[in-house]
């Protein structure tokens, strides 16, 4: 009976070749894998089709679904290499760490924040990148145990260190020999220089006496040659094994949750340590290549690199490539390594064609050394119904999630198109944005939505919290949608929230939002609040018809809402100060949009009614002068009673300050008004020459800010009018226009059947028909125009 210790980095392909290598010389009967021992039932699902790399298992609290934990695994981990070696030997193979049950239970009794872990496999080597150093030196042994080591050998860190030492090597057992002595060394320097209460977390602890259990237990079992794949940092204490009694006690009361496991498809983005992952590394793209190309895997990576490169249309030829590979050889050679790596595939490539331009570099390491990727899992992972029904509708409607954009047109007038859309927006309403809708000039119709999707790897969790809200996507959406209602306390909140739902066409849930829309409109006197409610509501009312939707019961509350608005609208601008009133004037013009694009008459003469009243000067001044701004757009004022309101505005000698806030409102958007009325624009200069220097310096900020909106040909028309009290358009040369009747008869045909009668056009084509004869010319051309 044989324990045999394989002390891998996860993650790393040499180790994963050396690791397969290993196994076929030991052939092991039992194998016992660093993991979480939920997920042993799901070991099987390995070698099923519809299973590719990478992925992720999954272990969370249904309960809780907040809390979970991922384990990553890309083909090039030595762990799923020993799974996978275990299923296609039928070797009995399970996990061997600290279960999540107790993990997860202590952070559920010290309520953690919902966020879910992204790490969950321990580094064995806790990278610590330094960017010069000084920074090198100031991370402690504890902080990266191998850095000294990696230092020693005349490398700047330890992620490079241990790539040129493991990953590029195919040794088997003699490698895992000599990881085991160093990490022995590291172990025991850092016990010398830390105190006693420093040495081991008590989660390390108990982790550690959790997996010497577990072989305890594999050799109860009696099994013969046992292969134990864990982090490198651990492989010293399972090793020397203390007694059992001594590991029960570690494990004493411990607390435990209930827990469930799963599939989850992974990306290499999330295997990158720039996301965050502990156990992350730098260059997954790079991993790959080494993996499956392991002795040309710098001809295959720079030969991708070099057709991005042309693909966004940078200079990169096969001579580049020879001479990037042999600049990169040399360097190897220079720094004493046995073939050239990431680092001299990196600085040869900058050298060769790039010089001291950074871009291209940016592009490389963002396309090529993440090389990011989506992996899938089989149809019979177990999962919960509302993952299953959302990956059911992926299915039918031709959605395959894809990590990359891809751009999706939908015409909302085609069935399928519209299923997708409502589709994509339950999806959004429940928290998981895979598409968003875009903007496109010249597609703006009802019917038509554009979107970008892009799906994440996190989107699997969030499936997974949302299942507490109903077993399909249609009754989870009408769920959460009930409750976020009955927690709104503004109506503009809850508006927005009838548009989602209708966009995700939740019909179900129209009644009740509709009713709570009522009551808390019943409750609020606030006009800004009651403005800013109608652009949604104004929407839905304008384009919600495409989805087929009764929009009775939101036209009812619209109405309600309009008049509400109105009637508050004069009283809430008076007596209110500068701030309030600007973000008045915001809620006014969002308001007078949407009932603008709605044109309904009985909606515009309540709406014009209360900017007769908020025009009054009793009211401030800002919104007095949109108010009439307003009237005078919507031609329920004529120019001479505007022109008295801006008179009456500016005669105000005592608050010259109130003056310049009714000309921002009224002059906000437009200044054509000033262009084309001389009356408006003389009662303005007058104003502005009585200002006394000191008072016009003061107003000159507000006046700067009502004309800065202004199109720019409009500045230039106001500044011709200040400077030669007339606007100079372009002049327009007369020209002698030459008609060549030869040419232009030959219109005219055409042209007197498009504007003739249509019983004149049948007639003369009866008589062209009968007489075969072409239309006569007219003799001439000048008469008959």
């Amino acid at each position: 009976m044989a324990v045999h210790l394989f002390g891998i980095r996860h993650h790393g392909p040499g180790c994963a070749r050396s690791l397969v290598k290993a196994l076929h010389e030991l052939q092991p009967d039992c194998i016992l894998i660093e993991g979480p021992p939920e997920a042993d039932a799901l070991l099987p699902l390995v070698s099923a089709d519809g299973m590719q790399t990478p992925v992720a298992i999954l272990v969370y609290a249904p309960a809780m679904p907040q809390h979970a934990v991922y384990y990553p695994f890309a083909e090039f981990s030595p762990e799923w290499q020993a799974i996978l070696y275990g299923q296609q030997h039928n070797v009995e193979t399970r996990f061997m760490d600290l279960p999540q049950a107790y993990r997860l239970a202590e952070e559920m009794s010290l309520d953690a924040e919902p966020v879910a872990e992204t790490k969950t496999l321990d580094s064995t080597l806790q990278e610590a990148n330094a960017s010069s150093d000084e920074a090198v030196k100031a991370i402690p042994l504890r902080a990266d145990p191998l850095l000294w080591l990696a230092q020693a050998a005349g490398f700047s860190d330890s992620e490079t260190w241990w790539d040129h030492l493991v990953e590029q090597r195919q040794d088997s057992l003699d490698l895992f020999a000599a990881i085991e002595e160093i990490m022995v060394v590291a172990r025991n320097e850092l016990s010398a220089e830390s105190e006693s209460s420093e040495k081991l977390s008590l989660r390390e602890a108990q982790r550690e006496a959790y997996m010497r259990q577990t072989i305890r237990q594999a050799m109860k079992q009696g099994h013969e040659r046992i292969a134990v794949v864990c982090g490198a940092w651990h492989v010293p204490a399972l090793r020397n094994m203390p007694s059992a009694k001594s590991d029960t006690d570690i494990l004493k009361n411990l607390n435990k949750a209930k827990v469930a496991a799963t599939w989850t498809p992974w990306t290499y983005g999330r295997l990158c340590a720039a996301s965050g992952y502990g156990a992350g590394v730098q260059a997954p793209g790079w991993y790959h290549h080494c993996w499956n190309t392991p002795e040309k895997a710098a001809l295959y990576w720079l030969t991708d690199a070099m057709r991005l490169l042309r693909k966004n249309d940078l200079d990169a030829s096969s001579a580049h490539l020879i001479e990037v590979l042999r600049l990169a050889d040399s360097l190897a050679s220079l720094r004493d390594r046995s073939r050239a790596g990431l680092d001299e595939l990196l600085e040869s490539l900058q050298s060769v064609l790039f010089g001291n331009s950074q871009t291209p570099m940016r592009l490389i390491e963002n396309q090529l050394l993440i090389s990011d990727r989506l992996g899938s899992i089989p149809a019979e992972t177990p999962t919960l119904p509302l993952v299953a029904d959302v990956r059911a509708l992926q299915k039918r409607l031709r959605l395959q999630p894809k990590i990359e954009h891809i751009d999706l047109e939908l015409d909302l007038r085609q069935v399928t198109h519209l299923e997708k859309s409502g589709f994509l927006h339950r999806l959004n309403l429940l928290g998981i944005y895979w598409g968003k809708t875009l903007r496109v000039q010249g597609k703006s119709g009802s019917f038509h939505e554009h979107w970008r999707l892009s799906w994440q790897a996190e989107f699997e969790l969030r499936l997974i919290e949302a299942n507490v809200w109903g077993a399909t996507l249609e009754s989870a959406c009408d769920a959460k949608l009930r409750h976020q209602a009955q927690h709104c306390k503004q109506l503009p909140e809850l508006s927005k929230l009838v548009e989602e739902m209708l966009l995700a066409d939740i019909k179900t849930a129209v009644p009740m939002l509709m009713e709570s829309m009522q009551k808390l409109s019943a409750s609020t006197n606030d006009a800004g609040i009651l403005l800013e409610a109608l652009p949604a509501l104004a929407n839905i009312l304008r384009y919600g018809n495409t989805r087929g939707t009764d929009l009775n019961m939101v036209a009812d509350v619209f109405a309600g809402l309009v008049q509400r608005a109105c009637i508050a609208l004069p009283l809430a601008a008076h007596g209110i100060n500068s701030d309030a009133a600007q973000t008045l004037l915001s809620q006014i013009n969002l308001a007078d949009q949407a009932l603008q694009l709605l044109q309904q008459e009985e909606f515009k003469n309540e709406w014009l009614a209360a900017l007769q009243l908020a025009s009054s000067p009793h009211n401030h001044a800002l919104i007095a002068g949109r108010a009439v701004r307003l009237l005078i757009d919507h031609e329920a004022w004529n120019l001479e009673q505007c022109a008295r309101a801006l008179s009456l505005a500016c005669s105000n000698p005592i608050n010259p300050l109130a003056s310049a806030e009714w000309l921002e409102g009224f002059l906000q958007g437009s200044g054509l008004l000033l262009i084309m009325n001389d009356q408006l624009w003389q009662i303005l200069q007058d104003w502005v020459a009585s200002l006394s220097e000191e008072i016009f310096t003061e107003l000159l900020p507000l006046l700067r800010r009502g004309f800065c909106h202004f199109e720019v040909a409009e500045r230039r028309q106001l500044g011709q009018k200040v400077a030669t009290g007339k606007v100079l358009l372009q002049n327009k040369q007369d020209h002698q226009f030459v008609i060549h009747e030869q040419r232009a008869a030959l219109v005219l045909p055409i042209l007197s059947k498009i504007l003739a009668p249509v019983n004149e056009l049948q007639t003369a084509q009866s008589a062209e028909k009968n007489a075969n004869l072409k239309p006569a010319q007219d003799k001439s051309l000048t008469d008959t125009l």
